[in-house]
């Protein structure tokens, strides 16, 4: 394969630290190279590198002759006096851009609902985030280098972005550079990564998920190298400690080093290990939204919404921009009242939402992070431990020196994670996250994946990131036409939807046939159209709407609990017998789990009836 572009010993100093040195690497025809690194490591650095918009210290950039390099940077400019039409089509005639079939499809994937004699001052960050990714897609080009590409882009504008870069070049032609934390995107268009950590470019083979298979037996040979060489110095210290006094006296500074690599040198990267914080007590009920239409003055945003939340859901909300997923959660924070219907709460209900905007930090700005936490409590529970504020904060992957920055100063996915950590120490029992990956490294966002799946409490995540909602998320809601619905399907069940949305208001020329009539068939059983059964034809639309989806959350709920009954038989057959308070309480939680059950089975045979 022909070489494109590439580097020979780049070296990049900042005042503190070597941010990139001695890096060679190559661009080839046919490559397609995600790059991955924590926040702060030089990701996007190499990328203006390899566009020459930043001169190195030391080494050079070779472009072969004739290569055309596309980038795309984190800024978006809007200037003023221009249009969309301006940035992306420049003053081409109408009928010379309209036959061209590429930039046919970057308007409809990108800019569908952005007029092109807009105003680029007029629009909204995500919409003139799409303008600038439009402009650079109808180029053509032979190398593109993406920064953050997926910001902004709704899952439905992210699956598109993935299916153009795949078509855009045949196989073995074009280069490609994508900097993003969408790890689903990273799978779906890259065959090669880039880590980028310690101030190297590590190279491995395949997409993301590759990636993290070969990281994985990486640190474990790491480990096991690190294991042989402590061994090495434990008996290099035995040795010593055996010598004579006069001669262990001698080489003081070897033992120093010696006990310091017994107790354990940190590893190269920062851990981040976050902890399940204790919750408040959560009853049976948790939140009911029950036949609710809502909305802001008069204008109704989601109409006949029944959401039925209980004590262990996970639920993702899907949806595109706009489309009223933040007036759901709303709803269910308590920040909007209903315009009819009700919302109806446990008594033991606590809510806490992580926001897009960081509210929870604004008080905070000019405080530093440990004295942040610090006042929330002296010490805190976490597992079986009793840690100080500022060991909470470095299982948190907060270093000494960064506990004493301000939190103003801290970088949008430090300040993410501060929030999220200030959340949980209030202890609430329903976490609501809204859009939780923005600013956040791929390292980060495990580690943050992590600490949700110890999450005991009902969780609710608005997120574009595919990735991050089928990792932690049961089920799936999508918000669509002013309507809430439950999509079993998942992702792909939502995207079938919106292919098939598309296709009627286009008069169906587009919907393709196997997922346009199977979405159809779900769409009428939605509207309670179908008629199918004779049960259903009693209700009315809304009423079997609300009814199938009860049923569903019924049936969901009694499988987890037909799994809590054989878990808590088994441990009640292996408990010390002779412990009678200890089998007390076990068989308490075993008979409230079985009148639970009972409760959902006599719920579930009504609604059946009713169903037909």
């Amino acid at each position: 394969m022909a070489h494109l572009l590439g580097t020979q010993s780049l070296h990049v100093a900042l005042p503190d630290r070597v941010l990139l040195d001695d890096i060679t690497v190559g661009i080839d025809e046919g490559d397609r190279i995600g790059v991955v690194g924590r926040n702060g490591d030089g990701k996007s650095t190499l990328l203006r590198l390899l566009a020459r918009t930043q001169e190195p210290d030391e080494g050079r950039v070779t472009v072969r002759g004739g290569v055309r390099v596309g980038v795309l940077t984190q800024q978006d400019e809007a200037t003023a006096g221009a249009s969309v039409r301006d940035r992306v089509v420049g003053d081409r005639p109408e009928y010379e851009w309209a036959s061209d079939a590429r930039i046919r499809d970057v308007l409809a994937g990108l800019l569908d609902g952005i007029a092109l004699d807009a105003q680029l001052s007029d629009l909204s960050g995500g919409q003139l985030r799409r303008v600038h990714l439009a402009e650079l897609l109808v180029g053509d080009w032979d190398v593109l280098l993406l920064d953050e590409p997926t910001n902004h882009l709704d899952v439905e504008g992210i699956a598109w972005l993935a299916e153009h870069l795949r078509r855009r070049w045949s196989a073995k032609d074009g280069g490609l550079v994508v900097i993003t934390h969408d790890r689903w995107f990273l799978d779906a268009v890259c065959t090669r990564m880039w880590e980028v950590h310690d101030g190297i470019v590590e190279p491995f083979e395949g997409g993301y998920a590759a990636y993290v298979l070969q990281r994985v037996e990486r640190d474990r040979q790491a480990a096991a190298i690190e294991s042989k060489r402590q061994n090495l110095m434990r008996k290099e210290l035995a040795w010593l400690r055996r010598g004579a006094p006069a001669r262990t006296s001698k080489p003081k500074f070897r033992i120093d080093a010696a006990n310091e690599l017994i107790a354990g040198e940190p590893p190269v990267r920062d851990t981040v290990e976050l902890t399940q914080l204790a919750t408040s007590r959560l009853g049976r009920d948790v939140i009911d939204v029950l036949d609710v239409d809502a909305g802001y003055g008069d204008v109704t945003v989601l109409e006949d919404v029944t959401v039925h939340i209980g004590p262990a859901d996970r639920i993702g909300i899907l949806g595109p921009n706009g489309a009223g997923k933040s007036t759901l959660l709303a709803l269910i924070t308590g920040d909007l009242e209903p315009l009819s219907g009700r919302v109806k709460r446990g008594k033991t209900v606590t809510v806490r939402q992580v926001s897009q905007r960081l509210e929870g930090l604004q008080e905070h700005l000019d405080s530093r992070v440990s004295d942040v936490v610090g006042r929330y409590r002296s010490s805190f529970r976490a597992g079986k431990d009793e840690v100080s504020p500022g060991q909470l904060l470095e299982r948190l992957g907060f270093t000494a020196a960064h506990q004493k920055v301000k939190v103003g100063a801290l970088s949008g996915g430090q300040q993410r994670r501060l929030d999220l950590l200030l959340t949980l120490l209030e202890e609430p029992n329903v976490l609501v996250l809204d859009e939780p990956t923005n600013d956040m490294d791929t390292d980060m966002l495990a580690a943050m994946e992590d600490l949700l799946d110890t999450w005991p409490g009902p969780l609710l995540v608005v997120s574009h990131d595919r990735y991050l909602l089928e990792r932690i998320t049961d089920m799936q809601y999508a918000v669509l036409d002013g309507t809430v619905r439950h999509v079993p399907g998942g992702v792909e069940q939502y995207l079938e939807l919106r292919a098939a949305s598309e296709g009627r208001a286009a008069g169906g020329g587009r919907s393709a046939g196997g997922a346009n009539s199977a979405s159809s068939a779900d769409a009428g059983a939605v509207d309670g159209d179908s008629g199918t059964s004779s049960g259903a034809s009693t209700l009315s639309g809304a009423e079997a709407h609300a009814a199938q989806k009860e049923l569903g959350a019924v049936e969901r709920r009694m499988q987890k609990l037909e799994k809590r009954t054989t878990s808590l038989h088994a441990t009640l057959a292996a408990h010390d017998q002779s412990d009678y308070q200890g089998l007390q309480e076990i068989t308490a939680q075993l008979r409230e789990v079985e009148q639970e059950n009972e409760s959902l089975e006599e719920r579930w045979l009504e609604l059946s009836e009713l169903l037909g």
